[in-house]
C-alpha cells in the first residue's frame, strides 16, 4: 500500500541515517511524479497549461516570497493571516487591457484559463487551488492612457496566472507550479522544478530585513495646496445638492534617498493592522503597489457573498462612541450601505445586513462597518464586482456624476488606489479588496494616497484631519528620518499665511504619528 505524504512526514521526524533520508526523498518524489503523470494521462487536450501542487511543511508566504520569486520580476502577496496567505511569482498566462468591459473580459479570461488547466490535483483543498490574480485601476481608462502620454501607467486591468503559488491557511501550506506542457518530458521537468523549489523553501532561511532600518526621504510638494481648492469645490457640490457624497483623495509623494523594500513594511503592517489584508502587486524591481486594506469589496465562497460597507472614520483618541453618535458619519455610512444593497438588488440578489453599524478598529483608526451578505449562487464574481465598483465609500453619489468630478478635481491619476485587487480560483470563489491605505513605489519615488468623504455638513478642518490620519498609517511604518524632513524647504513654505499642515513623522520625535494633526 502506498504511503501518504502525511505518513512520510511522520516517518521523516524519526532519527534517520543520511542514506535512509535519501531513500525516503526518492520515494516521495516518485509518488509525486506518479501523480503528475496520472494527471497528464487523464487530460482532455493534447497540450496546455499543466499544474501540480505539493503539500509542504508550514511556511510563511510573506517571508518566503523572495525565495519563490528569485528569478521572477512579477511578485504578488495576499496576506489576510490568520486567514488565507498567498505568495505568487512569475507569469504563466496574463491579460492586460483597458475599457468598459474589463470586468467581463477578466471573468472570461479567468474562466478559460482555469477550466483548461491540466490539473494533477483536482481534489485538493480550497487553499491549494490555482488562482488567477487580479488588479484593476480605479477608472476604466486613465487620463494618461486617453492622451497616450503616460506610457508607464499601469493597465486598467491586469489578470495573471502565476508560475509559482505558495499558499497557507492555518497549519497547511501548499506549493503549486503552472507551466506549458506538450509531452511527458515537460511534465517531468515541471514536477522536478516543483520538488526543487519545495526543498529550497524547506531548507532555506526565511527572508529577513533589518527591523530598525530607517528610510530616508523628502516630501515632494505640498498636498494641501492642490487639495484645498478641490475640497472647497467638493463642499459646494454636496451642500448645494448637486452630489449626495464625494470622496476626494490626496497624494503625498516622497523622494527616497535610501532603497525601500515593501516586504518589511508589510510585515510590520501585519502586526499593526491586524484586521486588514496586506497586499503587494509588483510588476518589476522598480514598480510595486502595496498596502493594508480594511475594506472587502466582495468575498464569494460556495455561493455565499459578503461585501463590507466601511465609511465614517475617527482617530482612536476620539473614541468609538463619538463616531457612533456623529450624525455626519452615520449619514455617510448609511449612504454606502444603501448603495451597496441596491447594487446587489439590481443584480437579482437579496442582500441582508444588520440594522446598526459596528465599530471596526484598524491600527490608529476606527471606522463604522456594516457587513452585507447574500446568496449569490449562479452569479459570477466579477459581474458582481462590476456592479459594486466603485462604492460610495471611495467615489460618491450619484456614481456617474461623482466619477466625473473626481477626474476633474483630483490633479493626479488614481491608478490602483481605491480599485479592486485580489483573486479568483478554479471553483469560482473569489476575494477582492478595495486598495486603500496604500503606497505606490516607482524607482525612488513613493506615492501615498488617501481620501475622505464629503457629505452635507462636512467641515473642511475635519476632512483635512481625516486625510492626514489615513496617510499616517503607512508613514508611521516608514520611520522617515525626522531631520531630513525638517530640512525640507517645501514644508516651511506650505500654507505660509498660517500654521503648517505638516509635521515630520518619525518614532524618534516622541510624537505618535496618529497624533500629528495633519500627518506630515
Amino acid at each position: 500500500m502506498a504511503h501518504t505524504f502525511e505518513q512520510d512526514a511522520a516517518l521523516i521526524r524519526l532519527p534517520m541515517t543520511a542514506a535512509f533520508k535519501q531513500s525516503m526523498a526518492a520515494h516521495r518524489f516518485g509518488t509525486l511524479l506518479d501523480t503528475a503523470q496520472r494527471g497528464w494521462n487523464q487530460r482532455q487536450l493534447d497540450e496546455g497549461t499543466f499544474s501540480i501542487a505539493l503539500r509542504i511543511p508550514p511556511q510563511d508566504p510573506l517571508k518566503q516570497l523572495p525565495c519563490l520569486a528569485e528569478n521572477s520580476s512579477f511578485r504578488f502577496l495576499w496576506d489576510s493571516a490568520p486567514g488565507l496567505c498567498l505568495a505568487a511569482a512569475g507569469q504563466c498566462q496574463h491579460l492586460e487591457l483597458a475599457g468598459p468591459r474589463r470586468f467581463e473580459l477578466a471573468q472570461r479570461f479567468s474562466d478559460t484559463t482555469l477550466q483548461r488547466l491540466i490539473d494533477a490535483n483536482p481534489d485538493g483543498p480550497c487553499q491549494a487551488r490555482s488562482r488567477v490574480l487580479l488588479a484593476f485601476s480605479f477608472f476604466e481608462q486613465g487620463k494618461g492612457q486617453q492622451s497616450n502620454l503616460d506610457v508607464d501607467a499601469a493597465p486598467c486591468l491586469q489578470a495573471l496566472l502565476p508560475r509559482w503559488q505558495l499558499s497557507r491557511h492555518g497549519q497547511q501550506s501548499w506549493l503549486r507550479i503552472h507551466g506549458h506542457a506538450s509531452d511527458q518530458a515537460d511534465v517531468r521537468a515541471l514536477t522536478e522544478a516543483l520538488w526543487h523549489m519545495a526543498e529550497a523553501l524547506n531548507t532555506g532561511s526565511s527572508h529577513h530585513d533589518p527591523a530598525d532600518a530607517r528610510i530616508l526621504g523628502t516630501p515632494v510638494g505640498c498636498w494641501q495646496e492642490s487639495y484645498q481648492p478641490a475640497l472647497e469645490q467638493g463642499l459646494r457640490l454636496v451642500n448645494d445638492g448637486a452630489l449626495h457624497k464625494l470622496v476626494l483623495a490626496v497624494r503625498q509623494s516622497i523622494e527616497l534617498t535610501t532603497p525601500l523594500s515593501p516586504l518589511p513594511l508589510l510585515e510590520r503592517l501585519r502586526h499593526q493592522q491586524k484586521g486588514s489584508c496586506r497586499f503587494l502587486w509588483q510588476r518589476g524591481n522598480h514598480d510595486a503597489f502595496f498596502g493594508a486594506s480594511p475594506e472587502r469589496l466582495l468575498n464569494l465562497r460556495n455561493g455565499r457573498l459578503r461585501s463590507d460597507a466601511l465609511a465614517g472614520t475617527a482617530g482612536r483618541g476620539e473614541g468609538g462612541d463619538t463616531l457612533m453618535q456623529s450624525s455626519k458619519d452615520r449619514h455617510e455610512h448609511e449612504l454606502v450601505v444603501k448603495a451597496i444593497s441596491e447594487s446587489l438588488g439590481e443584480e437579482g440578489l437579496n442582500p441582508q445586513s444588520p440594522r446598526r453599524p459596528q465599530l471596526a478598529r484598524h491600527g490608529h483608526l476606527i471606522h463604522l462597518h456594516t457587513p452585507i451578505c447574500a446568496d449569490a449562487r449562479g452569479h459570477q464574481a466579477l459581474a458582481l464586482a462590476a456592479a459594486l465598483h466603485p462604492t460610495p465609500a471611495v467615489a460618491g453619489l450619484p456614481r456617474r456624476e461623482a466619477m466625473h468630478w473626481l477626474q476633474t478635481l483630483e490633479p493626479f491619476e488614481r491608478g490602483g488606489y481605491a480599485a479592486p485587487i485580489g483573486w479568483i480560483d478554479q471553483a469560482g470563489d473569489a476575494e477582492l479588496r478595495v486598495a486603500i491605505r496604500c503606497g505606490h513605489l516607482r524607482g525612488k519615488r513613493l506615492d501615498l494616497t488617501a481620501g475622505a468623504g464629503l457629505v452635507r455638513g462636512s467641515i473642511a478642518e475635519r476632512e483635512l484631519q481625516e486625510v492626514s490620519q489615513k496617510l499616517a498609517v503607512l508613514a508611521d511604518q516608514l520611520d522617515l528620518d525626522s531631520e531630513s524632513l525638517r530640512r525640507t524647504t517645501e514644508l516651511r513654505k506650505c500654507d505660509s499665511d498660517g500654521p503648517s499642515p505638516y509635521r515630520p513623522v518619525a518614532h524618534s520625535s516622541g510624537v505618535p504619528p496618529h497624533e500629528c494633526p495633519l500627518g506630515w
